[in-house]
């Protein structure tokens, strides 16, 4: 199977990559059952690309069903070094508007049903989360959000806090998620980004403002209606800002730290291990 380098995950709007050419569809299996779809591979521009829709076609499976081991373990299998996020979420901050395009560096994981690693049945590691979006990949999603949709107000850091879902906070919460100094909350990108890191892929997400979750004295509560309504603005925007982005990662292939996030993170020695898990830990690692 040919290695691709870059692999994108199409939040709520994004179900599909336009222009994709050679275009197939990859069935893949995984210790952790099957990924949210079929992962759709072919070329950009002549750039191999790995496009899986989060939630399936059709928006068929909740945030906390989503099925992120496997999502991570088959994108790895097809050799995805560079993995870029997209998602819809609510603004905790005034300055952050919907419409507005948030890039992550930090995150705040509060969900609670989720397994969160790869890790565990006897084999032990312990990856650092201090940094746990790629600065350079991030960088280069910058650069394609000022090419690709120059007109976009974008943020090009914030915390984005990760609840359980799935229905949006009470006026309480999201008042509190205010007082963590978040900047937007969301239902997906945690345990995708941990997992990523275990995998050693370089992460960054393209976090797109929908609404103002409820917390705002002035705007609408935020409802499903008014959430895709907004995200449906933003959904050509962020095609044509993936493109771009495909491009920049590979032209520059920055090399990150997340590519050898296992070095000094695995306590079991490998002797130790079954072969069942020898085999996860060599994918990971390669």
């Amino acid at each position: 199977m040919t290695q691709i380098k870059i692999g994108i995950i199409g939040g709520s709007g994004l179900y599909q990559m336009n222009g994709l050419e050679n275009a197939t569809e990859q069935a893949i299996t995984t210790p952790y059952g099957d990924p949210s779809d079929k992962i759709l591979t072919g070329t950009l521009a002549g750039v191999p690309v790995a496009f899986l829709a989060r939630h399936g076609r059709g928006h068929r499976l909740l945030p906390g069903e989503v099925p992120y081991q496997a999502n991570i373990h088959a994108l790895k299998q097809l050799g995805v070094k560079y993995l870029l996020s997209f998602s819809a979420v609510g603004s905790l901050q005034e300055e952050m508007a919907p419409l507005d395009l948030v890039i992550p560096d930090q995150y705040i994981d509060l969900t609670k049903k989720r397994t969160s690693t790869f890790f565990g049945d006897g084999v032990v590691a312990h990856v650092s989360m201090a940094q746990p979006v790629c600065p350079d990949l991030a960088e280069l999603l910058g650069q394609a959000v000022e090419v690709a949709a120059p007109e976009a107000r974008c943020h090009h850091k914030g915390t984005y806090l990760c609840m359980e879902g799935p229905q949006f906070s009470s006026l309480a919460e999201s008042r509190w998620y205010r007082s963590m100094n978040a900047s937007v909350i969301g239902m997906t990108n945690m345990p995708e980004a941990k997992l990523a890191l275990e995998a050693q892929m370089a992460y960054a997400s393209l976090a797109m403002v929908t609404d103002y979750d409820c917390w705002h004295p002035r705007e609408a509560n935020v409802t499903t209606d008014i959430a895709i309504a907004n995200l449906m603005k933003n959904a050509e925007r962020a095609q044509t800002i993936a493109a771009k982005a495909i491009a920049l990662i590979e032209e520059r292939q920055p090399e990150s730290a997340a590519h050898s996030a296992l070095k000094h993170a695995l306590v079991t020695p490998s002797d130790m291990m079954t072969a069942d898990k020898k085999q996860l830990v060599e994918l990971l690692m390669a």
